[in-house]
């Protein structure tokens, strides 16, 4: 088939539109069993259907309020909230990282931003900014340490996050003698950054979807995301191909940090205060939400669409226990066998994926 191709691009070489329509003919389109067969083997199917199937549960057992606009908003809020840190969180884990000091930057930015703009009175602004500033702060040390110790993410993050908390802890004791603070932010900032949007949905909600958009445009369509698949599939090979695999490692990092503070600074915003205990959830919260989407802990593979899918399975589970009639203490048994489930199904979509080769005519 590529013989008649080349053949009649040659002989259309004058007539670019007739060139096009010789092509068009000479290549097959494809039919629906293989357009099926295409779809069902892409990276987010498995945490699709999950989702799919967890809802239909939920919906059902839990009653008419759980399809509510506020049964809906419930678990929505849930899931931008870790969907806004699953998604660096999830690109890490595709380049063969990880990042669990999030635990300690949410509420380290909140303290900051409830600190500096709430017990000092400083502009909204500048709290905003030292919050977000220091959540790439400890993104930039994390990476450097990663690449210029050789020590496992998981180990050097695992100190960040004690670390962080520790001065977090320190330092608020110090400057304001408690561990929460009080913050009053201006309408516009609660307005944009953490404010409820009809009295029930959270306006982290569009961040949540905005940042999906920019990361899967960053993974799906551009170098950066090759780049990215390329230091999970090994390290060595993409440094020897070219890729500048330290500058990635830490951009990621900056990125995992700025989530995590955003975070942080939206839920001072939204509640009016900042306590220094909060965000430890977060970190196995987004790791499950991110292996439920389809996203290998060993890296190399992963898609943003999937673990969109995995946040909002997640989201619906941990809300979706309460409209039941179930007792609540069984929410982590249903999570871990969630969990253990979506592992194994992403694991045979993924194989279905990497064997696939479609037929040659």
């Amino acid at each position: 088939m590529s013989v008649s191709i080349l053949k009649t691009r040659r002989g259309f070489a004058g007539n670019p539109t007739a060139e096009m329509q010789a092509v068009a003919k000479a290549v097959p389109a494809p039919s629906a069993g293989s357009s099926i067969g295409h779809l069902m083997r892409r990276p987010e199917m498995g945490s699709f259907l999950g989702m799919i199937a967890v809802f239909a549960f939920f919906a059902i057992f839990g009653g008419a309020n759980f399809v509510t606009a506020g049964g809906v908003a419930s678990w929505l809020n849930v899931a931008s909230e870790i969907g806004i840190v699953a998604l660096p969180v999830g690109l890490l884990m595709i380049a063969g990282e990880l990042d669990i000091s999030i635990g300690s930057v949410i509420p380290a930015a909140s303290m900051t931003v409830a600190i500096i703009s709430g017990f000092y009175g400083l502009p909204i602004i500048v709290g905003v900014l030292a919050a977000l500033a220091l959540g790439l702060l400890v993104g930039f040390i994390n990476g450097v340490l990663v690449i210029r110790t050789a020590v496992p993410s998981l180990i050097v993050t695992l100190g960040s996050l004690f670390a962080v908390a520790g001065l977090t802890l320190g330092i608020s004791i110090i400057l304001t003698g408690s561990t929460g603070v009080a913050i009053q932010a201006d309408p516009l900032a609660k307005a944009i950054l953490g404010q409820f949007v009809g009295g029930m949905f959270q306006v982290t909600i569009f961040w949540w979807l905005g940042a999906a958009v920019v990361v899967g445009y960053l993974l799906h369509f551009s170098r950066y995301g090759n780049w990215i698949f390329a230091l999970g599939g090994d390290k060595v090979s993409a440094r020897n191909a070219g890729i500048p695999t330290d500058r990635v490692i830490i951009l990621l990092f900056m990125g995992s940090g700025l989530c995590a503070a955003f975070v942080g600074m939206s839920q001072a915003l939204l509640y009016n205060s900042a306590q220094v205990s909060t965000g430890q959830s977060f970190i196995f919260n987004s790791i499950i939400s991110v292996v439920i989407g389809g996203v290998l802990l060993t890296g190399g593979f992963g898609s943003v669409v999937g673990i969109v899918f995995g946040t909002v399975t997640f989201a619906i589970v941990n809300q979706g226990i309460f409209y039941t009639g179930f007792d609540a203490n069984w929410a982590s048994l249903i999570i871990g066998v969630l969990l253990l489930a979506a592992v194994l199904m992403n694991n045979t979509f993924r194989k279905m994926a990497l064997t696939y080769a479609p037929k040659k005519k």
